[in-house]
């Protein structure tokens, strides 16, 4: 099964959340290959999250966050634990 670009963007979103089926990897993988645009579409995301990730760890830092609570800081340190 060749997916469309749409079906592409949805699992690359898809594997951030969750991991994907063998099926899904491989067929996503296959698109990859073929499409310079989904790949694009794929670093993008991969560079977001990472960004996120990285503003994460700064919030833990006093010195970057003073204006959170520790308890909204815990909030966020545990909703992003669980999304990995």
């Amino acid at each position: 099964m060749m997916l469309t670009c749409k079906d592409a963007s949805h699992l690359i979103s898809e594997r951030q959340e969750h991991p994907l089926s063998l099926r899904e990897r491989w067929a996503l993988r296959l698109h990859l290959w073929l499409c310079v645009s989904c790949r694009r579409f794929a670093r993008q995301i991969d560079l977001l999250r990472q960004a996120i990730r990285t503003y994460a760890a700064r919030l833990e830092d006093e010195e970057y966050g003073p204006e959170l609570s520790s308890e909204a800081r815990e909030r966020i340190r545990k909703a992003l634990a669980e999304r990995q």
